[in-house]
C-alpha cells in the first residue's frame, strides 16, 4: 500500500470546494438575487485535510455567474459502498466501489533464517487494533476504506460546509467522519470507535448552529433469524462547535452475535453495519445538499469453526488479506515463494504446459478459497500434482530430499484437481490451470507452515463465502 502525506495532494474539501467554483457555476440551493437567506452547501467525499483560505474562496467565486440551478453540482447524499475486497453475503449488499481499499502491507518471512525451523515465527498473529491516527494515515485524502487487518479496519468520509451570504461566500468548514472497527483475539464482539477529525472552519460561519446527529444500524444480517447485542452510546444531535471544543469527539459501539444462531456448517453469521451522519443547520441559515452521509459499511462475520479455534468462536471482518510469501534469500518459504511468483509473473515456464494459464489469487475479483471439509477432493488435488512431477521430473523427482510443491494449494477449491470431470462435470474450468514442480523439502515445509498460521490467525473459512490473496516479494 503506497500511504499519500497529507501535505503531497489538495485535500478533499479543496477539490470539492474547487469543483464548485471553477465550473463558473452557482452550486444548487445558494443565493440568488431574489434570495438573500444565508445559505450553506453541503458536499460529502473522501476523508481530506485542511480549508482553501477565505481570499482564495472569494478569488475563485469572483470568477462565477448566477445560475439558480445547476444540476451538475447539486450534491447529493453519498451512498454505504462496498469495498472490493468484500467476501461472503455482504459483498452484494451495495455497489462495489471502483478502486481497490487501502490495504496495509502483508506480512513477510525476509530476514529470517534459512535454518528456522517451520514454527509459530513463520506468520505472525494480525493486528487486532487500530488507533485513529492509523486510519487516517490509512485512508490517506483520497480512500473512504482502510484495511489493516481481518480484525482491525476502518471507514471515513470527509464533509465540507460552504457557508453563503448575499451570494457571495463568508467561510467554509469541513470535518472528517471514522468509523474503527476492531475484534480482540478470541472475541465475538466487534467493537467500533468513532471519531471526528479534521474539524476545521475558515471566515464566517454558523458551526454553533450547525447539528450533526449520529446513528448506527444493521440493514441486513445472514440468517435473517440471527440476533445481535448491542453496547455503548451513540449520543444524540451535537453542534460542530461542541463537537471542536472537545478534546477526542466520538464515541463508542459494539456489537455481539451468541454462538449457536448460524448457518452450516461453521455456524456462521454475516451482517452489514452501517454507520450514518445527518446534518441540518438550525436558525437563519438554510442548508442544501448532502443533509446526510454514510462512509462505508462494516462487514463483521461471526462463526464457531472448530478448524481454526477449538473455543466458542469469534467474530472476524469479511474481507480479503494476502498471505505473504518472500523470495529473498534468507527466507525458509523462498523456493515454494518462486514457484509461486514463476506461477504468476511467467506461467510458461511451468507444468503442466498451457499457454493461457492464468491462475486467480492476486486480485479481489479472483481470490482463492479454502477447502477443507472435503478431504476427498485435498488429496484429487495432490494426486494431480504429483502426477504432474512424474510426468515431467520423472518417477524419481523427489530424489535429494525434495518434494512435489504446487500452487493453487491443494487446500483450495482452485487446486490441481478442478477441472476434472469429478469436480467440473460441465466443463467450464480451464484445463491445467496450475503448477506443480520439485521443490527441497525445507521450502515446501516452511511453505506449508506459513499456509497454515494464515488460515488459523485469520479465521479463514471453507467455501465461497471467505476467500484470501496472495502476495509475494
Amino acid at each position: 500500500m503506497r500511504l499519500r502525506p497529507i501535505a503531497q495532494a489538495a485535500s478533499t474539501a479543496a477539490i470539492a470546494l474547487a469543483l464548485l467554483f471553477q465550473t463558473g457555476l452557482q452550486p444548487a440551493g445558494a443565493a440568488s438575487s431574489s434570495d438573500e437567506s444565508p445559505q450553506v452547501v453541503s458536499t460529502v467525499g473522501p476523508l481530506g485535510a485542511s480549508l482553501p483560505s477565505l481570499s482564495q474562496l472569494r478569488q475563485d467565486w469572483a470568477q462565477r455567474r448566477t445560475i439558480a440551478d445547476a444540476p451538475a453540482l447539486r450534491a447529493a447524499p453519498t451512498a454505504g459502498g462496498t469495498p472490493l475486497e468484500t467476501v461472503g453475503p455482504a459483498a452484494a449488499w451495495a455497489s462495489h466501489a471502483v478502486e481497490p481499499a487501502a490495504v496495509a502491507p502483508a506480512g513477510s518471512t525476509a530476514g529470517r533464517s534459512r535454518t528456522l525451523a517451520a514454527g509459530s515465527d513463520l506468520y505472525s498473529e494480525p493486528s487486532h487494533s487500530m488507533t485513529a491516527q492509523e486510519c487516517r494515515d490509512g485512508l490517506g485524502t483520497d480512500k473512504k476504506f482502510f484495511i489493516k487487518s481481518r480484525f482491525a479496519v476502518c471507514s471515513g468520509a470527509s464533509f465540507t460546509q460552504e457557508w453563503i451570504k448575499d451570494n457571495k461566500p463568508v467561510g467554509a468548514s469541513t470535518f472528517g467522519f471514522l468509523a474503527i472497527g476492531t475484534i480482540a483475539k478470541s472475541s465475538r464482539t466487534m467493537n467500533v470507535q468513532y471519531r471526528y477529525v479534521q474539524m476545521q472552519t475558515t471566515g464566517e460561519t454558523g458551526v454553533s448552529t450547525f447539528m450533526v446527529t449520529p446513528s448506527v444500524t444493521i440493514p441486513q444480517i445472514w440468517p435473517s433469524t440471527a440476533r445481535t447485542s448491542q453496547g455503548g452510546s451513540v449520543p444524540a444531535a451535537q453542534s460542530f462547535a461542541a463537537l471542536k471544543a472537545q478534546t477526542e469527539p466520538g464515541f463508542q459501539h459494539n456489537v455481539t452475535v451468541a454462538s449457536g444462531q448460524g448457518d452450516a456448517p461453521d455456524d456462521t453469521v454475516f451482517a452489514v453495519y452501517q454507520p450514518k451522519l445527518k446534518l441540518r443547520v438550525d436558525g437563519a441559515w438554510k442548508m442544501s445538499g448532502a443533509l446526510s452521509g454514510e462512509p462505508f459499511f462494516l462487514a463483521p462475520r461471526w462463526d464457531k469453526a472448530q478448524y481454526v479455534s477449538a473455543n466458542d468462536g469469534a467474530a472476524v471482518m469479511s474481507y480479503l488479506v494476502a498471505m505473504p510469501f518472500s523470495t529473498k534469500a534468507d527466507a525458509p518459504e523462498r523456493l515454494a515463494a518462486q514457484h509461486i511468483k514463476d506461477a504468476y509473473e511467467n506461467p510458461a515456464t511451468t507444468k503442466p504446459d498451457n499457454a493461457s494459464k492464468d491462475i486467480p489469487g492476486r486480485t479481489a475479483d479472483r481470490p482463492l478459497t479454502r477447502l477443507y471439509a472435503d478431504t476427498s477432493r485435498r488429496n484429487a488435488n495432490r494426486r494431480a500434482a504429483v502426477a504432474t512431477c512424474k510426468k515431467y521430473w520423472g518417477d524419481n523427482y523427489a530424489d535429494g530430499n525434495k518434494e512435489c510443491d504446487e500452487f493453487p494449494f491443494s487446500t483450495t477449491y482452485e487446486g490441481a484437481a478442478q477441472a476434472s470431470k469429478t469436480y467440473d462435470p460441465q466443463g467450464k474450468t480451464p484445463k491445467n490451470n496450475y503448477s506443480a514442480r520439485p521443490i527441497p523439502r525445507a521450502d515446501n515445509g516452511a511453505g506449508g507452515s506459513l499456509m497454515s498460521l494464515f488460515y488459523l490467525y485469520n479465521r479463514i473459512i471453507d467455501g465461497a463465502d471467505d476467500g484470501f490473496l496472495i502476495e509475494v516479494n
